[in-house]
């Protein structure tokens, strides 16, 4: 077996001293320091009166929707409106032939002509038939006959004369006129139809301003309402106008305000739901009646909240909590109460006190009781019309709220 020369055998290091060589090489023989507490940005809640708003989906309704219908028959002469177009209560619609009515008006006066030569005639018999009496000239039943006459005479005269007027009335009812003011639908007839009193459907007409908003409400709303409406916090829309504003399928704002104005005398027991509607302003036309909406309806009183963004807030299973900033400079989670957005913020109803340090930012990295450095800042509300509308539920909590001015 060959031998090494003795300079070129490695000598045997212990694995103490190694490990102080490797220590000595990465720090210079110095202990690792601990790295710096991480900085959050924390701030004191905004304190605001608000209420809250509770939100629906529905349908714009015709305040009144009436459906056209002849009052006589006849032919259809013209068409005096533009498919579509807005018309006024009173204006003329379409014409019927009026000469039948106008010759049936003329026999109806002819006929009271005839009743009232009649009667003259019969007064002067009578008035002759009373003097003869006091001559003894003619018997008392013949004079009684002939003053019966003159009262048969005067109902005939009477009834002729209701008779002119049925026949004024048929022959105004052949130019159809609007009942109301709105926007009529397109004609079901043309010039040349024969149209059949009360029978025939010509066009139909609905009202646009104001307009209906309907939609329909859960019970667990209605009871909340009426448990308000019992402590004296908010009135029951029943005999309140409580406010409502309305969202447009493609608008991002509440850009449709008006009042509750009806509210149903019982619940659907198959849907558990009740019908209501708010009267909306609607004066240059735009809503239609059919147009879908998000509505959202004043749903308490005016209460004290303290407001922090969403992005403070940490979902810790079923519970919502935020981190708070201790006077040791340690960070607590503190379980809280939300309720509804309210100006681009969110409504912490239960689990903050005014004075307490929240984290606003830098959440990622926290643990509980870790130390952090804190730098105060403010916490910014947003205008209302940036507040974001949540998506409606069957059930749905309450949807928004807004300052309380």
């Amino acid at each position: 077996m060959r031998s090494f020369p003795a300079p070129l055998r490695r000598a045997a290091v212990p694995a103490p001293a190694l490990m102080l060589l490797a220590l000595a090489a990465c720090g210079g023989g110095q202990p690792q320091q601990a790295p710096p507490p991480p900085v959050v940005q924390v701030a004191t809640p905004i304190q605001r009166e608000v209420y809250d708003w509770d939100e629906y989906v529905g349908r714009f309704e015709a305040i009144q929707d009436a459906e056209i219908r002849p009052r006589a028959s006849g032919t259809i002469q013209d068409v005096l409106f533009s498919d579509g177009q807005r018309v006024s209560q009173g204006q003329a619609l379409f014409q019927i032939d009026p000469r039948p009515y106008r010759a049936a008006l003329a026999s109806a006066k002819a006929q009271v002509l005839k009743a009232q030569a009649s009667l003259a005639n019969l007064r002067s018999v009578a008035a002759r038939s009373e003097a003869l009496l006091k001559a003894q000239a003619v018997s008392r039943e013949e004079y009684e006959k002939n003053v019966a006459d003159v009262r048969t005479a005067v109902a005939e005269l009477e009834a002729a004369r209701a008779q002119v007027q049925t026949a004024e009335l048929n022959l105004g009812f052949t130019t159809v006129r609007s009942p109301i003011s709105g926007r009529v639908s397109r004609r079901s007839v043309s010039r040349g139809n024969f149209v059949q009193e009360g029978t025939t459907v010509l066009t139909r007409v609905v009202s646009t301003d104001p307009i209906w908003f309907s939609f329909d409400g859960a019970e667990s709303f209605y009871l909340k309402y009426s448990r308000q409406n019992e402590a004296g916090v908010r009135g029951s829309s029943r005999n309140t106008a409580n406010p409502v504003e309305v969202q447009l399928a493609d608008e991002s704002g509440y850009n449709w305000r008006g009042r509750m104005d009806f509210v149903d005398n019982a619940i659907d027991p198959n849907s558990g739901t009740i019908r209501a509607h708010a009267r909306i302003a609607n004066p240059d036309g735009f809503l239609t009646p059919g147009m879908f909406g998000r509505a959202r309806l004043l749903g308490s009183g005016t209460y004290r909240a303290m407001l922090v963004p969403d992005t403070a807030i940490v979902t810790d299973q079923a519970r919502k909590i935020v981190y708070v900033v201790g006077k040791d400079g340690k960070v607590a989670p503190r379980p809280v109460v939300t309720g509804p957005p309210a100006d681009g913020l969110r409504v912490i109803k239960e689990g903050l006190a005014p004075t307490d340090r929240v984290v606003v930012q830098g959440l990622t990295t926290l643990q509980p009781g870790m130390p952090v450095q804190a730098k105060l800042t403010k916490i910014q509300a947003k205008p209302k019309g940036d507040t974001p509308a949540s998506q409606a539920l069957t059930t749905p909590p309450a949807a928004d709220a807004s300052q309380a001015n």
